[in-house]
């Protein structure tokens, strides 16, 4: 971290030359000083704060756009949605997952060979370790995380590697998803819930916010929740514990926000993928109630995370901000994922521990200053970032052979002995491996005709280094340390206030392979890899985006086409040499409608349209369509009764690079209703809810995870209800 140290200072010096520098109009005047923004809620310490939600509060007429932070949806080029946190109360969301499955552009995945959960954004997997905290990669847990920290879910489509930096899990080539956290509304209040699942899971969360000293300057905003109990799966058991506080000042020119967190989720014999053996085609999915795990199978995460962010308004015209966290993170899991044989269902498994400890740090820190130059308006951006991981690692397997069982009548066994092959010591895991990634940008958003026309151009340097160690001396074992100046360029056209058409070229990055040492010929004999560790420079996809945005007051849309390529890393048998040997390729059409188009009928949903290509076959686990529609009706009359309904629609995908595996769409239906209502002066709300309303058994992702096609199931018809009191 000390070359971000460094970098920090250079920004910080730099930092009042740059506010003092007063730009001078053609005619010699000064230019005007910018409308004082006044501060009504903030996730971020910034000093616009969060943006207002559109009609209907679904989603945000904005929000964070990288370095850039938060902006309005018409003034960006690029394509983001921002999820309220009225929508993910109002459908009962237990996880970010939950609240992405509104989203006609992402499918929620699964990690490889865990209960990680995985976004598949324009075919490509952003993993959820992957996802931002208030714009810093790393902070939060690693594979799940609960809904009731999240104040919104932003997902911003296309490759962000300038505007986020490189995602240190080189993941995020098709989009990137950022939470913002909760913070302390101007108003108080306190509500407590409690409800019940399927499975007879019962649920209790509170959310308390308070504001107080002169001017309701400091805020503080806590929320707590606990899950316990079981699922629509059978013998499938959840436990979860959560409570973060967030905290807030707003200074006249000084803003400052910090965020604690501490989650423990605990899973037991949950539903697992599913592999299917090559050249087997996709069988039947059984049925989604009936639990496919082993009893002995569990997964353990405890997370405890943290971050502050400062922003200080050096002049009118320039902001400078500094953030850090950090988060500690353990897993413990044992998973036992079966694969499919033969066409009968029988499967085999084997027993597969793993223990996990992570510790991570990162930081940025930046400087935003507005100039007008010969009627040209300017947002110069300048920004620093450092991310540090150390990872510690063990693992213990049982014999490969197995044991068998079947997809449509499991077997329960014994859990078979996991000495056959270990890496390291579960109860004391060694550094396995550390990754150091650091990164400086640049930026101007240059405004002309009044602002009408927005020009974006920038550029980052990052620097992607890593550390891999022997799990049994923690030795090490093999290092990667290359850099990648990744520009990016865009242009928004306001035609009118209603209407703005965009387009954009940015780039994503991720680390380069190291080339194997041995290779198996076609013959079967082990042969010695041609170019055996020689080190590839940071892989580079590239993407372009044109689209429109629509405003009509009422209901918003916005449509977009676009087309990403993305080199991929093989092996030549012919030659025995490791190299990029082809590219995937993958264009297509968005289209996103949001709001309130009458009055009391609220909207949400679109479509996707795919088109992928490797080798001239469809990618593994890229469907070609798909379609989300959600309604909300408030029902008249009966003032407080508002019903909903959302359809999920998904087409055929593939679990195999040759295109063999064909996986059959699937759809999916939800309804609930809500209702509020004044108790004793008190405001309650009861809210239902059926999720996959038909009880339908699909399998509804394919793969999450480059070149691996397993299968998940969807989950089985499941009820909640609960009920809000606040005080």
């Amino acid at each position: 971290m000390r070359r971000f140290s460094v970098l920090s200072f250079v920004v910080a010096t730099a930092a009042p030359a740059l506010a003092g520098a007063q730009a001078v109009a053609p005619d010699g005047t000064a230019p005007e000083r910018l409308e004082t923004v006044n501060v009504t809620a903030s996730a971020d310490a910034s000093a616009g704060g969060l943006k207002a939600p559109y009609a209907g509060g679904q989603v945000a007429r904005g929000g964070r756009v990288g370095l850039f932070g938060s902006l309005d949806n018409l003034s960006t080029p690029f394509n983001i949605t921002s999820y309220t946190s009225k929508l993910i109360g109002d459908q009962q969301a237990n996880s970010v997952g939950d609240v992405l499955q509104n989203d006609p552009t992402v499918r929620v995945a699964r990690g490889f060979g865990n209960f990680q959960q995985t976004y598949l954004i324009r075919g490509f997997p952003v993993f959820s370790d992957d996802i931002s905290y208030n714009g810093l990669y790393g902070l939060l847990p690693r594979q799940y995380l609960a809904a009731e920290v999240v104040e919104r879910v932003e997902v911003l489509r296309g490759a962000t590697a300038f505007l986020n930096g490189a995602a240190p899990g080189n993941s995020g080539i098709g989009g990137s998803v950022n939470i913002a956290p909760k913070r302390a509304a101007n108003e108080p209040f306190a509500d407590v819930t409690v409800g019940l699942e399927s499975g007879a899971q019962s649920y209790v969360a509170t959310d308390i916010s308070q504001r107080f000293g002169p001017d309701d300057r400091v805020g503080l905003r806590v929320n707590g929740a606990r899950r316990d109990g079981g699922t629509a799966v059978d013998g499938e058991h959840r436990k979860l514990d959560v409570v973060s506080l967030g905290a807030d000042y707003r200074g006249d020119r000084f803003r400052v926000s910090a965020d604690f967190g501490y989650q423990n989720h605990r899973l037991q014999r949950s539903q697992p993928s599913v592999t299917i053996v090559a050249g087997l085609a996709i069988p039947d999915a059984p049925k989604a109630s009936r639990n496919l795990d082993q009893p002995w199978a569990f997964s353990n995460e405890r997370d405890t995370f943290g971050t502050v962010r400062a922003e200080y308004d050096l002049s009118p015209q320039a902001t400078v901000w500094i953030a850090g966290g950090t988060r500690d993170g353990h897993e413990s899991d044992t998973f036992a994922n079966p694969t499919v044989l033969d066409a009968s269902g029988t499967t085999t498994a084997y027993r597969f521990d793993n223990t996990r400890r992570d510790s991570v740090a990162t930081g940025e820190v930046g400087l935003r200053v507005k100039l007008n130059t010969y009627g040209v308006s300017h947002l110069l951006v300048a920004s620093v970032v450092g991310y540090a991981l150390r990872s510690n690692n063990a693992y213990a397997l049982s014999s490969f052979a197995g044991f068998r069982g079947n997809l449509y009548q499991p077997v329960e066994v014994p859990p078979p002995a996991n000495d056959f092959f270990t890496g390291g010591t579960l109860a004391s895991p060694l550094v396995t491996a550390r990754t150091r990634n650091e990164s400086a940008a640049v930026a101007d958003m240059l405004g002309f005709l009044d602002d009408r026309v927005l020009v974006t151009l920038g550029a980052r340097y990052q620097k992607i280094a890593s550390f891999n160690y022997d799990y049994n001396s923690a030795a090490l074992l093999s290092d990667y340390s290359k850099g990648r100046l990744t520009p990016v360029g865009g242009v928004v056209f306001k035609l009118d206030p209603r209407v703005s058409l965009y387009a954009n070229y940015i780039e994503g990055l991720a680390q380069g392979d190291t080339a194997p040492t041995t290779y198996v010929d076609a013959g079967g004999a082990t042969r010695t890899v041609a170019n055996a560790g020689e080190i590839f420079k940071p892989y580079v996809s590239r993407q372009e985006e044109v689209g429109a945005k629509f405003d009509a007051g009422s209901v918003g849309a916005t449509v977009g086409v676009f087309q990403s390529k993305k080199p991929i890393a093989a092996l030549d048998i012919a030659s025995g040499r490791f190299g990029i040997g082809d590219k995937q390729r993958n264009r297509g059409v968005e289209l996103a409608v949001f709001g309130e188009p009458l009055k009391g009928v609220r909207l949400l949903g679109g479509a996707t349209y795919l088109d992928t290509d490797v080798d001239g076959r469809q990618a593994i686990g890229a469907p070609r369509t798909q379609v989300n529609v959600n309604v909300e009706w408030d029902i008249p009359y009966l003032t407080g009764l508002t019903v909903d309904g959302r359809a999920v629609h998904t087409t055929t995908q593939f679990a195999d690079a040759a295109d063999t595996q064909r996986v059959p769409s699937w759809s999916r239906f939800d309804v609930g209703f809500r209702y509020d209502v004044d108790v004793l002066d008190r405001r309650v709300t009861l809210r239902g809810r059926v999720e996959n309303v038909t009880n339908r058994s699909d399998w509804v992702s394919v793969g999450g995870y480059p070149g691996a096609g397993y299968l998940v199931l969807g989950q089985p018809r499941t009820f909640l209800v609960s009920g809000t009191v606040g005080f």
